[in-house]
C-alpha cells in the first residue's frame, strides 16, 4: 500500500522548543517546494494507496535521497546521519520516536521506484519552476559526458576469470539449495587466478612474443570458461529434472539468475575469441559481468582516451537549470540527439527557446534546418570541418561569439554533477540503475538550484 504522507504527531512536537526544530533556510525551502502535490502524481498512477503493506511515506523517500545526493552518502551512512539529527529527522518528516527506515528497504524502493518516476519527479520540478515564472528558459545549452561504471578496467582475461569465478559461486549455491544428488560443481577458480598472475608477469617483458604468449594464455582462460559452463548447465538441466513443479521460487530465481550469467559470459568467451583471432573492432562489446550495458566511449580526453560507462546529455538554460537529460547505452553520434532534446525541453516548459547554444559535435546542416523550424531564432553551432567564407563570416557575428562563450559554462556545471551529485561514477548497474542514480543527482541540483533563485 503506498503511502505519501506521514500524519502522525507526537508530543515532541510540542514540548521540543522551536530553535531545535528550525530548519535551515536550504532545507526549508526545500521542503516547501517538495510539499507540491505535483511531486506525488507519478506514484498515484501506478500504485494502489488501499491494498497492501504499508510503504515508507514517498514524502520520507524523497527528502532522504535529497539528503543522500546533496552529501553523497551512502544508504547505511544516510540512515546513520538521519536518526543522530533532530532537524533531519523533521526535515524527512520522520517522528523522533520513530526508526529511520533500514539502509536496505531506501535500497529497494529506489529499484522499485526506477528510471520512469524519477523522470517524472524532474519534469515536474522543471513545470513547476516554469509555472511559478522561477526561470525563463529563453536561452539553452546542450552538452554530453560519459558517467562511468563501477567497474575495474576491463580485460578480456580478467572477464573470463570474474565469469569463472561467479558461475562457480552461484551453481555451488544451487547445488546446495537443490540437493547433494547434482553433479559436483568443479573448482577452477584458483587455476584463473593462477594464469592472470601468468599474464601479469609475461607482459613485463614488453615485446611481440610477449603478446603471442598472452593470446595463448587467454586461450587457456577461454576453455576454462567454457568448462565452468557447461559443468553449470549439467547442475541446472539436472536440478529442473529432479525438482520439476515442486522447485521452490528460491531455487527457480537461483536458476534464472545463473542463466543470465551463463548467457553474458558466453558473449565474453566470443568477443575473446574474436580478439585473439585479430578483430579488435567488436560492436556492443561486454566490458563488465554485472553491468552488461555498460560501454567502453571515447570522448578523446588526453587524461583518460576510453572511458567505461554511459553517455549522459545534459541540457541547460540560462538559469542553470537543468530542464533535460538522458542517459544513452553506447556513445551515439551528438548530432543524432540534439532535436529530440529541445521537443523534450519544449514539451516540459511549454516554451520554445529564443537561443541554443552547442559545440560543434552536434553541428549538421538537417539539425540547423528543424531548429528553425521549431521556431529558434539564434542558432550558435559551429560548423564541422573546412568553413565557406559566408559560413566564418556568420560564426564571427558577436551574438554568435557570446552564445559560444556561454555555452563553455555549461562544462562547469558538468564538473558540479559529477563532483557534488554523483554523476562522475554510477554505483547502481545496468542502464536502468545508472538512469535512476543519474536523475536523483539532477533533481537534487536543482531542488538546490531553484532554492537559490526564489
Amino acid at each position: 500500500m503506498l503511502r505519501l504522507h506521514n500524519e502522525q504527531l507526537t508530543i515532541w512536537d510540542f514540548a521540543l522548543p522551536e530553535q531545535v526544530l528550525e530548519l535551515s533556510k536550504e532545507l526549508k525551502t526545500i521542503d516547501e517546494l517538495l510539499d507540491d502535490e505535483k511531486f506525488m502524481r507519478p506514484f498515484l498512477s501506478r500504485w494502489n494507496i488501499r491494498i497492501g503493506r504499508p510503504t515508507v511515506p514517498v514524502e520520507t523517500f524523497l527528502r532522504l535521497m535529497y539528503l543522500k545526493f546533496r552529501y553523497e552518502f551512502g544508504y547505511e551512512t544516510l540512515v546513520a546521519e538521519v536518526s543522530d539529527s533532530i532537524k533531519w529527522r523533521r526535515f524527512c518528516r520522520i517522528n523522533l520516536d520513530a526508526t529511520v527506515p533500514h539502509s536496505t528497504t531506501l535500497i529497494k524502493l529506489t529499484q522499485k521506484y526506477g528510471e520512469d518516476i524519477v523522470e517524472q519527479l524532474n519534469e515536474a520540478l522543471v513545470v513547476k519552476a516554469s509555472q511559478d515564472k522561477i526561470t525563463r528558459s529563453r536561452r539553452l545549452r546542450t552538452d554530453t559526458t560519459v558517467t562511468e561504471s563501477n567497474i575495474h578496467y576491463p580485460t578480456d582475461a580478467q572477464l573470463l576469470a570474474d565469469a569463472i569465478k561467479s558461475i562457480t559461486r552461484q551453481a555451488q549455491s544451487l547445488r546446495e539449495t537443490a540437493g547433494s544428488t547434482m553433479p559436483k560443481m568443479i573448482e577452477r577458480c584458483r587455476s584463473a587466478k593462477k594464469r592472470i598472475l601468468e599474464i601479469g608477469k609475461t607482459l613485463k617483458r614488453r615485446n611481440h612474443q610477449a603478446v603471442e604468449e598472452v593470446r595463448k594464455i587467454t586461450d587457456k582462460l577461454v576453455d576454462k570458461a567454457i568448462e565452468t559452463m557447461t559443468n553449470a548447465h549439467q547442475i541446472m538441466d539436472k536440478a529442473e529434472e529432479a525438482l520439476g513443479e515442486q522447485m521452490s521460487n528460491t531455487t527457480k530465481r537461483k536458476i534464472e539468475k545463473l542463466d543470465k550469467v551463463i548467457v553474458t559470459a558466453d558473449k565474453i568467451v566470443n568477443q575473446t575469441l574474436k580478439v585473439n583471432g585479430g578483430n579488435t573492432h567488436i560492436s556492443n562489446r561486454v566490458i563488465s559481468l554485472h553491468d552488461p550495458d555498460a560501454r567502453p566511449i571515447q570522448k578523446g580526453k588526453l587524461k583518460s582516451p576510453t572511458e567505461f560507462g554511459y553517455k549522459t546529455e545534459i541540457t541547460e538554460n540560462e538559469d542553470r537549470i537543468i530542464t533535460d537529460y538522458k542517459v544513452h547505452v553506447g556513445n551515439p553520434s551528438d548530432d543524432s540527439l540534439l532535436v529530440e532534446t529541445v521537443k523534450r525541453h519544449i514539451s516540459k516548459t511549454g516554451k520554445v527557446p529564443y537561443s541554443i547554444a552547442t559545440d560543434r559535435g552536434y553541428s549538421s546542416g538537417k539539425n540547423q534546418k528543424e531548429l528553425t523550424d521549431l521556431g529558434i531564432k539564434r542558432i550558435s553551432m559551429p560548423k564541422k570541418g573546412k568553413k565557406s567564407k559566408a559560413q566564418a563570416s556568420h560564426e564571427k557575428q558577436r551574438w554568435f561569439r557570446r552564445l559560444q562563450a556561454w555555452r563553455a559554462g555549461g562544462e562547469g556545471t558538468i564538473s558540479i554533477l559529477k563532483r557534488k551529485y554523483g554523476l562522475g561514477r554510477s554505483l547502481s548497474r545496468g542502464h536502468q540503475g545508472v538512469s535512476t542514480w543519474v536523475g536523483f543527482g539532477i533533481l537534487t541540483y536543482n531542488l538546490r538550484r531553484i532554492a537559490a533563485l526564489i
